[in-house]
């Protein structure tokens, strides 16, 4: 039986703030969020990224001042991507201990431990000259000379004290050869966050600014997901299981909150969204503008992100929200 108005009221649960916090079904806390951490060469750097205001380019001196800042705002998880002065061809010189990365994360476990959980993104875009995720031929990217890179690269960053790995490339077999080359390795207990499903999207220009990625020639169509596509993630997402991957990650969030809710019904996997760099800075603007309040409007996109399914989120503004959290201003 269905009960109509007016003996059912539905406005009755929503009649005063106590009702509203008793029935919410969705919840942000700081156990939820993953900070994005941006690490230079040098000692003593900190350049603001001018697209993605409030986010720097750290040294790895001023990286651990910020770790710091964020175990005392109680965010524990963080993802870390390398800027790097040196590129080549192929990315293959971030497969050696001195390179950015590598030499981050093991600054930042020597200094807390095992306090973060550290999340290593497996790519090569930072690293070559050209500012693909991997090795051209014939004006291509070859897929297949591609993933034997990023294995090298992936046992680099858990010789190096990585927690988790999180390749983020979108090449064909990149999960099976890092896996086995992770077990083969001794690393059998290491876990996989791929990017499963990440698209060819124009919410990426600010993150490009901060790690210098932006390809010198074409785009990256030919291998990241065509956004005009509603079931190609399927056989992304199914592929990378098969292969071992144990969480995967949804890039970018907001405009993808219908991907997020149907792999969410469809797959029993952890799921992990990313709430770009766009994403963020569209946030910032519309708050230099006057046209929004900050606060409220990145709320209002965390618990989105959270409803449509996500179990975490990275995101640029964790800072902020763990102080909203602590203030008790949701």
């Amino acid at each position: 039986m269905i009960m109509k108005y007016p003996e059912s009221r539905l406005r009755r649960l929503r009649y005063n703030n106590k009702v509203r916090e008793l029935v919410e079904d969705v919840s942000i806390s700081v156990n939820d969020l993953i900070y994005p951490i941006f690490i230079c060469e040098g000692r003593k750097v900190k350049n603001e990224i001018k697209t993605l205001p409030g986010q720097f380019q750290l040294s790895i001196d001023n990286a651990l001042k910020l770790c710091e800042k964020l175990l005392k705002s109680k965010i524990k998880n963080i993802i870390v991507f390398g800027i790097s002065d040196k590129k080549d061809d192929s990315g293959e010189i971030s497969c050696n201990q001195k390179s950015i990365v590598p030499k981050a994360i093991k600054e930042i476990k020597k200094e807390f431990k095992d306090e973060f959980l550290v999340i290593a993104d497996v790519c090569n875009c930072s690293y070559t000259k050209h500012g693909h995720c991997g090795t051209i031929v014939n004006d291509e990217v070859d897929n297949d000379l591609t993933i034997e890179t990023l294995a090298k690269q992936s046992k680099i960053l858990v010789e190096s004290g990585a927690d988790v790995l999180a390749p983020s490339d979108m090449m064909d077999g990149r999960v099976q050869l890092i896996r086995k080359k992770l077990d083969d390795s001794g690393y059998v207990d290491i876990p996989i966050f791929s990017y499963s499903v990440k698209y060819a999207s124009s919410f990426y220009g600010p993150f490009r600014d901060a790690v210098g990625s932006s390809p010198k020639m074409g785009d990256r169509k030919s291998y990241q997901m065509n956004f005009k596509n509603s079931f190609e993630f399927i056989r992304e997402i199914e592929q990378d299981l098969n292969e071992g991957c144990d969480a995967i990650i949804i890039k970018p969030a907001l405009a993808y909150l219908d991907i997020i809710s149907r792999v969410k019904n469809k797959f029993n996997v952890p799921i992990i969204a990313y709430n770009v760099s766009g994403e963020y800075s569209m946030v910032k603007a519309g708050n230099q503008k006057n046209y929004i309040d900050e606060k409220s409007v990145m709320m209002e996109i965390m618990h989105s992100i959270k409803r449509a399914g996500a179990n975490s989120i990275i995101t640029y503004h964790a800072l902020e929200i763990a102080e909203i959290l602590k203030n008790n201003e949701v």
